[in-house]
């Protein structure tokens, strides 16, 4: 089994990203513990080999900061860490950019640069957009394993935002109810009955005023299972749709539904409890051509397998790539 470690490390060319991994909280010494174990294994396979420069690029503790400084000091001439205020803005038709520029921090043995020097990159650093996208779609097609799921899985990619989640169903299976139940099966069902209650008007009401003035970055939004007047009131502050649905049928109802509230639809995915495997299917050029594809297609389509209340559905193929295009799309 593999060790999850509080604190992740990746290499992209010259770049070292670093973050902490939410899905695994701990205490300031395991992390540190946790960020030297991954160096050292880094360094031990060759994958960090040392050379001229180093870029550092990620949110670090002191104690964490210290730990990276006195590993990468000894293997390269020059380590600088990124300043995110640095850097002129600059104006584009899809908004506006930074070029990354880091901060020399630690200069051994280089003729290039000094402590102090700034290094510019071509690396665009974009404002960031928020987006409002609701989990929508028939009854018991796995809406509320599938938030769950997502949100895990956005926790655990570097330098993501937060995905914040509102419940806007009453159905009693709230941002609670996974932990819950996987730690007592028993009390979190019974809690479940107790809190389920009917969508009213006044629910309704209440739950657009949360979607309307939820401010992350990415908010995710689980409402539930009808195409009612109720939903059109929760729905209608949102920005973005992806619709789940166990019936190939439904599919009509919930584009039509959310097309009416002037939702851009993100993804269409077939929820199959009894299959072994995943189906992804991303449509050609999303990445580059995000905004222009969505006024007229999905990004994202295919299935997700046997969405079950107790499992870590995080590491499922569709729940990451689902992951992956939320985070994308907050940076268009």
């Amino acid at each position: 089994m593999q060790t999850m470690h509080s604190y992740q490390i990746k290499l992209n060319g010259e770049v070292l990203q670093v973050g902490f991994n939410r899905n695994v909280p701990a205490q300031g010494d395991r992390i540190v513990k946790d960020a030297l174990c991954v160096l050292n294994q880094m360094i031990d396979s060759g994958e960090i080999a040392g050379g001229e420069r180093i870029l550092i690029d990620g949110p670090q503790s002191i104690p964490v900061a210290y730990l990276i400084s006195h590993r990468l000091v000894h293997l390269y001439e020059v380590v600088a860490v990124l300043d995110p205020k640095l850097g002129s803005k600059i104006s584009t038709p899809v908004g506006a950019i930074r070029h990354k520029t880091y901060i020399v921090t630690s200069a051994h043995g280089s003729a290039k640069y000094q402590v102090g020097d700034l290094i510019p990159t071509e690396e665009k650093q974009p404002e960031r957009s928020q987006i409002k996208v609701v989990l929508c779609g028939p009854p018991k097609s796995g809406k509320s394993c599938l938030r769950d799921g997502l949100k895990r899985a956005i926790l655990g990619k570097l330098g993501a935002p937060y995905p914040y989640v509102i419940t806007a169903c009453p159905d009693g299976e709230g941002s609670w109810h996974q932990e819950a139940y996987e730690n007592n099966q028993p009390v979190a069902q019974n809690c479940k009955c107790i809190n389920k209650a009917d969508v009213t008007p006044e629910y309704a009401q209440e739950a657009a005023k949360w979607v309307k003035s939820a401010n992350q970055l990415i908010n995710i939004i689980d409402v539930g299972g009808k195409t009612s007047p109720e939903n059109e009131i929760i729905m209608q502050p949102a920005t973005h749709a992806v619709i789940l649905s166990g019936d190939v049928t439904k599919f009509a109802e919930w584009e039509d539904f959310c097309q009416s509230l002037e939702l851009k639809i993100i993804a269409k995915i077939h929820s199959q409890l009894n299959a072994v495997e995943d189906e992804v299917l991303f449509t050609d050029g999303w990445q580059g051509k995000t905004n222009e594809l969505l006024e007229t297609t999905l990004l994202l389509t295919g299935s997700v397998h046997h969405l079950e209340r107790g499992e870590n559905l995080s590491t499922r193929p569709m729940v990451q790539a689902l992951a992956e295009v939320l985070i994308h799309l907050t940076k268009c």
